[in-house]
C-alpha cells in the first residue's frame, strides 16, 4: 500500500520532466465538468427519494408521534449512511463509465510511461490500442459487476445499529481496491498477462491497488484540481508502481 501512495509522488516528478501535461488536462476537464455535474444530479435525485420514501412507508409519521429524540437521531444517522453509500455507488458506476470510454488514453498513458522508463518506443499498433480497449472494457464491466455485489452486502450491513456507522469506510475500501486494479491492469495486459493471471497477481498484491485507488479518492477532496488531475495521476502512477514488482519477478 505504501508503494501505491509513493507512486503518485513520483508521477508528479515524473509528469513535470517529461512534459506530459498535454495528456493529462485536457481528459482531466472532461472529467471533472461530468463529476460536476453527475453528483449534483444524483446528490438531488437521492435526497428526494429518501424524503419520499419516508412519507410513502409513513415512516416519518410514525417518528413524529412517538417524539422519540433517539430514535429520530438513529433514523437521520441512517438516512446519513445511507445516502453516503448510495453516493458512493453512483460514483463507482460514473467511475467505470468513465474507465470504459477513456480506456484508450489511459492504455497509451500506461504504455508511454513504461517506454519513458525503459528509454524505447513502442510501435503504434492500431490493433493493438483495439485489444487494450476491449480488455479494458472486460475488466472495468467485470469489476463493476463484483462492487456491486460488494455494495449491496455492505448496503444491508448499513442498517444494522452500530456496525452500520462502519460501513461508509468498507464501502470506500472496496472501491479503492478495484479502482486500483482497473489501472493496474494497463501494464499486465502489456506483458500479455491474460485476465485470469492479472487477478492472481492483484490479488496478491490488494495493498497496491487499495494504495492507488486511496489517493485517487483523496485527489477529489482537492476541489477543480483534484479533479482534474486525479484519472491520469492514478493511471501512471499505477504503471511507475508495477514496474519494479514486474523487473523483480523477471
Amino acid at each position: 500500500m505504501i508503494i501505491g501512495i509513493q507512486a503518485f509522488f513520483q508521477a508528479h516528478r515524473f509528469i513535470r520532466e517529461h512534459k506530459l501535461w498535454k495528456w493529462i488536462i485536457i481528459p482531466g476537464i472532461i472529467y471533472a465538468v461530468l463529476f460536476v455535474f453527475g453528483m449534483y444530479f444524483f446528490s438531488q435525485t437521492s435526497s428526494e427519494f429518501f424524503e419520499w420514501m419516508s412519507y410513502r412507508t409513513g415512516l416519518a409519521s410514525w417518528l413524529n408521534k412517538l417524539d422519540n429524540g433517539f430514535l429520530g437521531f438513529i433514523f437521520i444517522i441512517g438516512n446519513l449512511l445511507l445516502w453516503l453509500i448510495l453516493m458512493l455507488f453512483y460514483f463507482s458506476l460514473f467511475k467505470y463509465v468513465f474507465l470504459i470510454v477513456g480506456s484508450p488514453l489511459f492504455a497509451y498513458l500506461s504504455e508511454k510511461t513504461e517506454s519513458i522508463i525503459e528509454g524505447k518506443e513502442y510501435p503504434f499498433s492500431f490493433r493493438q490500442l483495439l485489444k487494450d480497449m476491449k480488455r479494458g472494457v472486460i475488466i472495468a464491466v467485470r469489476n463493476s459487476l463484483w462492487q456491486t455485489v460488494y455494495t449491496l452486502s455492505i448496503l444491508l450491513l448499513s442498517l444494522i445499529p452500530l456496525i452500520g456507522w462502519l460501513t461508509p469506510i468498507l464501502a470506500v475500501l472496496v472501491e479503492c481496491y478495484y479502482y486500483g486494479f482497473s489501472m493496474l491492469d494497463y501494464s499486465m495486459e502489456r506483458h500479455k498477462r491474460t485476465p485470469a493471471q492479472s487477478i492472481f497477481f492483484i490479488g496478491n498484491h490488494k495493498g497496491l491497488a487499495v494504495g492507488n485507488g486511496l489517493i485517487f479518492y483523496m485527489m477529489h477532496l482537492l476541489p477543480i484540481v483534484g479533479w482534474v488531475l486525479a484519472p491520469a495521476y492514478s493511471v501512471i502512477a499505477a504503471t511507475l508502481s508495477m514496474y519494479p514488482l514486474k523487473k523483480a519477478e523477471k
